[in-house]
Parts: C-alpha cells; sequence; structure tokens
C-alpha cells in the first residue's frame, strides 16, 4: 500500500549506512533496537536541538509511533519538516505523508507532492511510487456546510463526476485504500446535503471501516469518519447512535492531537450541539466554552472559526433566556465576519439573522426586522434568486411579520421559499416539509382548514419517509395536524396523533422534558373536550411536575452560576 514506511527498523537502518555522524546517534539507535525507546529519544533529542537531521528525523518517527514520548502527529510532522528542510530524503518522504493523510497537519496534496518530489529526485523509490499515484487524486476540499458549496442544482449534477471518480480510486488503490475512504466521504457529503441520508449512511460505515483497517482504530482521520457519521445521525434524530461516535472522536483527537488542537474544538462544537438538541444544556454548555476557549487560543481572537463559536455559545444563552449574555457575544461574532470575510459575505448574513433572533426573541421587532432584512438582501445578491439559504432568509422574516399578526404579509413570503426548496432541493427534502408545514400553519391561524391540512399531510409523509417515523420532526409534524382537526371539532382524528406525538416524545428526549409537558397539555385538552375530565386532570398534574422540575433545576443553574462569579 501506498505511503508511510511503518517498520522503524528498516527505516532507522537506513541510517547505519551512511557515514557516522556522533557517537550519541549511534548510542540511541542501539537504544531503539533493543526496545529503549526513552535512552534512545535521549541520546537523539540534543543531537536533533543543535540541527542534525538524521537526529531529528528519527526524532520524528518516535513522536509518530508513540515510542517514548506520548504518540503526536504534529509533533512528528514538525521533526520531519525541520530535517525534510535541510534535504534528509527520508524526512522528505514522511512529511509529503503527513500532507497527503492529513496527520499533524491540514491535508494538502500540493505541499504532499512538493515533498515527495523532493525525496524522488534524490532517488527516493517510495517517493516515486507515491508521487505517482498522487498524479491521480485530486485536491479536495475539507468539508463545509453545504451553503457554503455549491448551488443544490449543481450539487445534483456533482453526484456522479464523483460517483466516477470513487470508481477509479477503487480500481487503481483497491477497494480498501485509505482514499477511497475518502472519496466515500466526500460523496456521503453531497448525498447527505440532498437530504438523501438512507444512502449516505453506507457510505459513511464503509469509510469509517476502511480507515479503522488500514490506519488503526486510533487514527484522525477514523475520528473524522466517526464525527461525519455522528452528524448524520443527530440530522435523522438518532442521538443515542450519535453520542457515542462523537465521544469516540472526541477521544481519538485528544490522545493524537492534544487538548488544545483546533481540530478537536470542531468535535467538541459538534458535541455540544447534539446535547442542546436534546434539551441538556448543563452537559452542552461547558463543552462549547472549552471549544471557545481553544479556538480563541490557537487561532486569535479574530479568526472566523472563533466568531463561528461565539456564536453558537450564544444561541446557547438564547435558550436559556439569557439575552443579556448573548447579545454581545453575537455583536463580537459579528464584527469578526464582517473584518474577515467582507460585510457582503453569506456568513456575514448568518450572524445578522441571529441577532435579529434575538431580538425577535425580546420582542424587539423594529431592531429585528431591517437585520432580517439585511440578511435577505446579501444572501440574493451573492448567492442568487434560487438559492435554499435565501429561502431559509424569507421564513426567518415571515416569522417575525407572523408573531406581529401581519398574516398577509406572512404569506407570500413562505410560497416563495417553498418553491425556491422544491426546485433547488426536490420535493422529498425535509427543508420542503418544513416550508410546507410553515405555510399550513398561517392558513390555519387563519381559518383556511381545507387549505392546511394537505399542507400538513405532506410534510407529516415527507418527514417519515425521510428521517423515519419516530424523530421529532415527525412528532411536530402529529402535533400540527392534531390541533387541526381539535380545532374544527375532529377529536377522533386528533386523538391518535396526540398520542403517536407524546410516544415520539417520550423515546427520544425522556418522560421529563419540556416537549413531553407541551404534548401531555395538548392531550389534557382534547381529553377535556370529550368528556374525560379524570384523564385530563392526571395528564396536566404530570405535566405540572415536568414544568415545575426544570424551573427548579434553571434556578439551580442560575443561582451556582451567580456564585462562580462571586
Amino acid at each position: 500500500m501506498l505511503l508511510r514506511r511503518t517498520a522503524i527498523g528498516v527505516v532507522l537502518a537506513l541510517l547505519v549506512v551512511l557515514p557516522a555522524t556522533a557517537q550519541d546517534f549511534e548510542k540511541g539507535l542501539a537504544a531503539h533496537q533493543r526496545g529503549d525507546f526513552i535512552n534512545a529519544l535521549r541520546e537523539w533529542w540534543l543531537l536533533a536541538e543543535q540541527g542534525n537531521a538524521r537526529s531529528q528525523y528519527s526524532v520524528g518517527v518516535l513522536y509518530e509511533r508513540g515510542q517514548g514520548v506520548p504518540q503526536s502527529y504534529a509533533e512528528a510532522a514538525m521533526w520531519y519538516r525541520k530535517a525534510a528542510e535541510q534535504g534528509y530524503s527520508s524526512a522528505q518522504y514522511n512529511l509529503g505523508v503527513m500532507y497527503h493523510r492529513g496527520r499533524g497537519v491540514s491535508r494538502d496534496y500540493t505541499e504532499a507532492a512538493k515533498w515527495y518530489r523532493k525525496a524522488a529526485e534524490q532517488g527516493d523509490a517510495e517517493a516515486k511510487v507515491a508521487l505517482r499515484k498522487l498524479g491521480n487524486k485530486r485536491q479536495v476540499k475539507p468539508r463545509q456546510r453545504a451553503s457554503d458549496r455549491a448551488h443544490p442544482s449543481a450539487i445534483g449534477r456533482t453526484v456522479p463526476l464523483y460517483k466516477r471518480a470513487l470508481a477509479i480510486d477503487e480500481k487503481v488503490l483497491g477497494p480498501e485504500h485509505p482514499d477511497v475512504a475518502l472519496g466515500l466521504n466526500n460523496l456521503a457529503e453531497l448525498l447527505r446535503t440532498q437530504g438523501r441520508y438512507a444512502k449516505a449512511e453506507p457510505l459513511y460505515k464503509r469509510a469509517l471501516a476502511i480507515d479503522e483497517k488500514a490506519l488503526g482504530s486510533d487514527h484522525p482521520d477514523v475520528a473524522t469518519d466517526l464525527n461525519n457519521l455522528a452528524g448524520l445521525y443527530q440530522t435523522q434524530g438518532k442521538y443515542a447512535k450519535a453520542e457515542p461516535l462523537y465521544r469516540r472522536a472526541l477521544a481519538i483527537r485528544e490522545k493524537v492531537l492534544g487538548p488544545e488542537h483546533p481540530n478537536l474544538a470542531t468535535i467538541l462544537s459538534d458535541l455540544a450541539g447534539l446535547y442542546r438538541a436534546q434539551g441538556k444544556i448543563a452537559e452542552a454548555e461547558p463543552l462549547i466554552k472549552r471549544s471557545l476557549a481553544i479556538r480563541e487560543k490557537t487561532l486569535g481572537p479574530e479568526h472566523p472559526h472563533l466568531a463561528t463559536t461565539l456564536n453558537k455559545l450564544a444561541v446557547f444563552y438564547i435558550n436559556q433566556g439569557k439575552f443579556v449574555e448573548a447579545e454581545p457575544l453575537f455583536k463580537r461574532s459579528l464584527a469578526i465576519k464582517r473584518k474577515a470575510l467582507g460585510p457582503e459575505h453569506p456568513s456575514v448574513a448568518t450572524n445578522l439573522n441571529n441577532l435579529a433572533e434575538l431580538y425577535k426573541a425580546q420582542g424587539k421587532y423594529a431592531k429585528a426586522e431591517p437585520l432580517f432584512k439585511r440578511a435577505l438582501a446579501i444572501r440574493e445578491k451573492a448567492l442568487g434568486a434560487d438559492h435554499p439559504d435565501l429561502a431559509q432568509s424569507l421564513n426567518n422574516l415571515a416569522e417575525l411579520y407572523q408573531v406581529q399578526g401581519k398574516y398577509a404579509e406572512v404569506e407570500p413570503l413562505h410560497r416563495r421559499a417553498l418553491a425556491i426548496r422544491e426546485k433547488a432541493l426536490g420535493p422529498d427534502h425535509p427543508d420542503v416539509a418544513q416550508s410546507l408545514n410553515n405555510l399550513a400553519l398561517i392558513y390555519q391561524a387563519r381559518g383556511k382548514y381545507a387549505k392546511a391540512e394537505p399542507l400538513h399531510k405532506r410534510s407529516l409523509a415527507i418527514r417519515e419517509k425521510v428521517l423515519g417515523p419516530e424523530h421529532l420532526y415527525v412528532a411536530q409534524s402529529l402535533n400540527n395536524l392534531a390541533a387541526l382537526y381539535k380545532a374544527q371539532g375532529k377529536y377522533a382524528k386528533a386523538e391518535p396523533l396526540y398520542k403517536r406525538e407524546l410516544a415520539i416524545y417520550e423515546t427520544a428526549l425522556g418522560p421529563e422534558y419540556p416537549d413531553v409537558a407541551a404534548s401531555l397539555e395538548n392531550r389534557a385538552d382534547l381529553l377535556r373536550k370529550t368528556g374525560r375530565g379524570k384523564e385530563a386532570d392526571e395528564m396536566e398534574a404530570r405535566a405540572k411536575a415536568i414544568r415545575a422540575k426544570h424551573r427548579a433545576q434553571k434556578m439551580t443553574r442560575e443561582w451556582l452560576e451567580k456564585h462562580k462569579k462571586k
């Protein structure tokens, strides 16, 4: 297989045939050959510090393999670079490997080719093979948010190209090569963007299996695979499946990269998002704060990634009603993005939108409206009039008008958002289901039940098909359809929907989550309307107990935070 010399005895044996350097190096080599890695490190370290290329290379190998030192690809890459820059061919080859596989450095095929070429020019046979195989590859950018990539219609055209590239890699490199795993991940990400989760899952799983077999269970690429699969499960509402994958990915990166590496911050943020989705704020908040601390220390106070983490922490505060704490974080995040990316960047629109959401939650509608409108204008200019992110801005503005009772202004915005999503994403995408739901709720609020019902039903059908029958968004659709029937006095149609909604919430979130309380209250209201007061009393009592418990927990958290500050 391509890449790194893994047999250290063979690698270091190459040094023996070179002209002798210091006696200390030979002592280190002898210590290494008998498995005494600590003494090998001691003998080589001083020479490496003095600039001896062979010793620098050898220290790099020790760090890469975790022999006598904690394994660290970042340290290994640093020592390889020192030796490679002095023209040491084995170090040049290994540094090429680090860039090729993204070990201790960001994956960069251009840099990999540069170092392979330098080694090959000195007659390194393995470097020549690696360079030739690398020539079959194309630079693959790191995973990005869907909104940062091409328009979804272009993504649809890209899928066949990715499939073809994957087929070529499998044929040239073999079906279990790590670069095949990379191709599988890229294809899976495209399918996920399209909402084709069932097709994406086996690709993510196969990529994980390949990397575990080829690279070992503690490799950073395995952590990336685990994180990708966990993200898919989170999107599907399969939180119990996602959590152990995130935690394993976190453990791998902490072990390999250290506790303050920027890549660790990404998984901390993702795991925090998982907990937030389940309402586990106490578990989520310290993770996002740790992610923020890592990024501020390693990337500096004005990096866009830091802005993203500030934004996420602010969202946590909004969820807890901590509007005063959230506002300066949103504003700082917005200032960083404007400075780093320019005032018309789509990411700036996201920050404007979030600050507007804060003002909306506080009832400051006059402050929120111009921010929503500006975010909409930026996205329309930067992304085009039919991009799904534009649909999100239309929805946000519509919701602002809705809470103010401006229904005549709401409907055309939701209609346009629905049209954009159907065209860009296809008729069965989860975002289309959300737009259908939003439009249905407007009709429902205005008493246009005949128009609302088919939209609710279609939204429910899409969600059941794409997300599965136990997803939380399915519960949302069931609740909305049940409420429609209840408003019309069709209690027999509403009751089984409420029952199913409650079962989904209890299974996914636990029996004491606030959404469970809301579902119990909805059922209690229906029971009263149908003359079943005793059952209604039981439901309401359980709902009150849940809400009382959460109020007490919130008060306890606030008390602890207040006294920690003191």
